[in-house]
Formats: C-alpha cells, structure tokens, sequence
C-alpha cells in the first residue's frame, strides 16, 4: 500500500513522503497533534450544533447562533491562550487540543461568511451590513475581554514592553543618499 501514496506538495521540505521511514517519523511526530485537534475539533463542532439547536437561525433575520458561537469562542480563545501562556505548566497537546481543535470546531467564520451572502437581499441588507460588522468587531472585542478579565481573575499582570534604545551614533537616513552623521 504504501506505493499507492501520492504526495504533490512537500509538507516538510527535509522530509521526502517517498521514504517509509521518513513517512513514519512525520507520523510519529506530528500524529498526536493531529490526533488530539480532530477529536478537539468534533468536540467542538458538536458544541455549535447544540448552540444552533438553541439559537436557530431565521432566514432574513440577525443570525443570533453564529454570532454568539462566534463571539463566545473569541472570548474563550482569550481566555485560553492566557491561561496557557501565562498561568498554567501546560502539556504540549492542550494548545492544539482546546484552541485549534475545540474552539476552532466550535467557531465558524465560514458560516458567518455565507449567512452574510444569503442576508444580501433588497429586504435584509441592513441586516447584512450590521451583522457583517458587528460580527468581526465584536469577536475582537471578545478576544480582548477574555484576556482583560482573565489577567484581573488570575492577577497576572499585562506583559511589559521593553522600551527599544537606540544608540546615538545610529541615526535613519532621510534621504536617498544621505550619509548619516
């Protein structure tokens, strides 16, 4: 079987598919990754399904589900990634497992894409329009939310910017040809 394997693009550039051994080296590596953002990713979608179930969408009206799936996985995507940035010793699957696999399950911009694209008719267009913002800005929001409210749960401080210093004698040239001093 494993000469039936056609590969069209390199998915490593220092590992060639051809080989079995390098084949299952990539496998060995990448595997439990993939494994573990699969079932994070069902997880997640069956969570969005349950959502749509509560909150089904009208046609011509706000989308409510997908934006509150939306905006809910945002925040909890802020919530996350300072959990495990900053908080927790976390094992090296938890990242892939809850922030691309189940909150990326469970979020789904593609829907928020096409239910766009079906509100763009002569009687919903503003609705479109306000979903079409209100969606983006409101995610952000929810990003920055969960990692505000999160930091002041925690008491884990915002982290600090070191202020750049640039050496006297380096100067940026003005114009073309300029020499600096």
């Amino acid at each position: 079987m494993d000469s039936d394997v056609r590969v069209h693009a390199a998915v490593d550039p220092d590992v060639d598919l051809h080989i079995p051994d390098q084949r299952r080296e990539l496998v060995r590596t990448h595997g439990a990754v993939l494994l573990v953002i699969a079932l994070g990713g069902g997880a997640g979608a069956l969570a969005r399904y349950g959502m749509s179930q509560v909150l089904p969408t009208v046609p011509g009206r706000f989308p409510w589900g997908t934006f509150t799936v939306n905006v809910l996985g945002c925040f909890l995507i802020g919530v996350l990634m300072v959990l495990i940035s900053d908080v927790w010793s976390t094992h090296r699957l938890l990242r892939p497992f809850l922030g691309v696999g189940v909150l990326g399950g469970f979020t789904t911009f593609s829907t928020y894409a096409v239910e766009v694209r079906e509100l763009l008719r002569p009687e919903s267009v503003a609705t479109a329009l306000g979903y079409l913002v209100a969606t983006p800005v409101c995610a952000l929001l929810a990003v920055l939310a969960g990692v505000g409210l999160t930091r002041w749960v925690t008491g884990v401080p915002r982290a600090a910017t070191e202020d750049v210093v640039i050496p006297a004698e380096v100067e940026t040239v003005g114009a073309a040809g300029a020499e600096p001093r």
